[in-house]
C-alpha cells in the first residue's frame, strides 16, 4: 500500500467534501419515489411491447424483491 502525505489543511478539506457527498448522495436516494407493482405494471401493459408472460414474470420479481418492501 502507498502512502500519500498532504497538509492537514487538505485533508480536512477533502474530509468534509467526502461527508458532504454521503450525505448528498443518502438523500437522492432516499427520495425515489417508488410506485405501486400494479401501477408499474400497468404502465408496462400500456404500452403494448410486453408479453404477458414476461409482464406476470416482472410482477413476480418485483413483489419478492426490496422494491416491493419500501
Amino acid at each position: 500500500m502507498s502512502t500519500v502525505t498532504l497538509p492537514k489543511t487538505e485533508y480536512l478539506k477533502l474530509r468534509k467534501q467526502a461527508v458532504a457527498y454521503r450525505k448528498l448522495v443518502g438523500k437522492v436516494f432516499e427520495s425515489v419515489v417508488h410506485d405501486p407493482v400494479e401501477e408499474l405494471i400497468d404502465d408496462f401493459r400500456k404500452t403494448d411491447l410486453y408479453a404477458d408472460e414476461f409482464l406476470r414474470d416482472l410482477e413476480s420479481g418485483l413483489r419478492k424483491s426490496s422494491y416491493s418492501k419500501k
